[in-house]
Formats: structure tokens, C-alpha cells, sequence
């Protein structure tokens, strides 16, 4: 057994949707979120930026004893998870991957939408799994300007919400397509609200169930879970305002959360307040 906790982050509350589900499949494991909301979002960021500050993370999660880490962002993920692989050779990675392969596998139209921010299109990652899994479909791609911002507000079902999300998801429509990816991990939290706007005739592609039985099955041929009975801690930790990060983790899990803040020092992270600026 392996009691070392699991480390989860993204650039703000995406991550939690996987959180959520690694909670389900392994309730005995530690689980260590931590949310870069002082850099959010990072789909407005370079590729540089976000490189840094996924390395910063990385080792901050790390020194905390991590055994495995998740890269719960999209964008983190087409940003830097290969130069993280090389940065820590010895460290398992889980990033994510657009779904692409399981809506190809979905669609009857032979066409499918992808939702996801302007640096998870622009990388590397996503334009291998097109090639690899869906050359013979037509894959559309819509960026919701905005989306993030109302979700980690809390905003899911506003009428602001409502309407970037039917902006983005109407040239889906037009063009037939039934099956959607969501490329972004704060898009499952709208799921409701997507399928008002798309009617049951849509599938909707979820990777979060996916990616939490990834970490179950890295973790168990690695020999490195933490085995069963008591429930494992979970433990947040952000770098811009712990209160609000609170209140958001009630809202989108139900879940009472004591949130504790890091700051950025230049390209690390520390838990003694600092003024300078990443």
C-alpha cells in the first residue's frame, strides 16, 4: 500500500470535475487539488506561461509528497505535459486528451464538435488525436469566449452562460453534428445546461470518467495504491482568494472544503505571502 496522496491541478475549479470522479472510484486515496486561479484562465496564456507555471505546480505538488500527478486541464495538458514528462522523469503523469476517439466511435452523422479553449487547439496534442482517430469525420471546433469565467463564478445556468453557450454550440448544430467533446474540464459542470440547448439526440463525450480510471489503473500496475477502508483526506489549496475557492467547491460538489493559499514567487511556490509578480 501506498499512502502518498494523489496531486490534481488546473488554473482554477475545471479540475474538480475530475477530482470528482477520482473521489468515486477511489475514495481511500489523499487527494491534493490545487487551483491556479491566480493565473486564470490559462487559455489566455502563452504556451511559455503555462509551461512555467504547470513546472511550478508540479514541483510544489511534489514537495508535498505526491505519488502521481493529474494534469485536470486542457490546456496544461496541450501546453506542457510533454516537457513535464521530460522535466520529471520519474513522476507519473495523467493529462488530458481530447475525446476524440470515443465521440468518432459515437457519431452516426460523421460529424462531431469539439469545445475547447484556443491553447488546447493550437497544441500539439489535439491535432495527433485528429489524425489519428478521425480522418474519415468532420471535426468542428468552438472556443466559448467567456464560459470559464462564468463557471468559476458559479454562474451555470445565468442568462449569459446560456447564451455563450448557444453561440458556440449552434454551428454544431448546422452542420449535423451529434456527438460533442468537451475539451475543457469546467465544461461537465454545464452539462445540464448544454443539453437543454442540444436536445437528447446529442451526445455529450465526459472524459472524467475516463481519466479517473486511468489514475486506477497507473496506480494499481505501479502497485501503488493506497488500498481500501477509511475514507482518504482531501486537501485544496489555491493561489489567489481560499475563501472563494470554498464557496465555489460547495457549489459545484456540495462539499465543505478548509482551502489553504500558496503564493507565487517568481517561478516557485511558497506559503509565505510574497509581492512579487510570476
Amino acid at each position: 500500500m501506498d499512502p502518498r496522496p494523489i496531486g490534481i491541478f488546473d488554473s482554477g475549479v475545471g479540475g474538480l470535475s475530475i477530482l470528482r470522479e477520482i473521489d468515486r472510484l477511489l475514495p481511500a486515496e489523499h487527494l491534493i487539488y490545487f487551483a491556479d486561479q491566480a493565473h486564470l484562465p490559462y487559455g489566455q496564456h502563452s504556451l511559455k506561461e503555462i509551461r512555467r507555471y504547470s513546472h511550478g505546480i508540479t514541483a510544489y505538488l511534489l514537495e508535498q509528497g505526491c505519488k502521481l500527478i493529474v494534469v485536470a486541464c486542457n490546456s496544461a495538458s496541450a501546453a506542457a505535459l510533454h516537457e513535464l514528462r521530460t522535466a520529471f522523469p520519474n513522476v507519473s503523469f495523467v493529462g488530458m486528451e481530447p475525446a476524440v476517439k470515443p465521440a468518432v466511435q459515437a457519431t452516426r452523422s460523421g460529424v462531431i464538435g469539439v469545445l475547447a479553449t484556443p491553447v488546447t487547439f493550437q497544441g500539439e496534442l489535439f491535432a495527433s488525436v485528429v489524425a489519428r482517430f478521425a480522418a474519415d469525420v468532420h471535426v468542428l471546433q468552438e472556443s466559448p469566449l467567456g464560459l470559464v469565467g462564468q463557471i468559476e463564478k458559479g454562474e451555470l445556468s445565468s442568462a449569459e452562460t446560456l447564451r455563450i453557450l448557444r453561440k458556440s454550440v449552434q454551428p454544431f448544430l448546422d452542420h449535423k453534428a451529434d456527438t460533442i467533446v468537451l475539451g475543457c474540464t469546467h465544461y461537465p459542470f454545464i452539462i445540464p445546461q448544454l443539453r437543454q440547448i442540444t436536445g437528447d439526440g446529442v451526445t455529450i463525450i465526459d472524459p472524467s470518467p475516463a481519466i479517473s480510471r486511468q489514475v486506477r489503473r497507473l496506480l494499481s500496475d505501479r502497485k501503488m495504491t493506497a488500498g481500501e477502508g477509511v475514507p482518504g483526506m482531501r486537501t485544496f489549496f489555491t493561489s489567489a482568494d481560499p475563501l472563494a475557492l470554498e464557496r465555489q467547491v460547495e457549489t459545484l460538489l456540495g462539499w465543505k472544503a478548509a482551502v489553504l493559499p500558496v503564493y507565487w514567487a517568481g517561478t516557485l511556490l511558497t506559503q509565505a505571502e510574497s509581492s512579487e509578480t510570476p
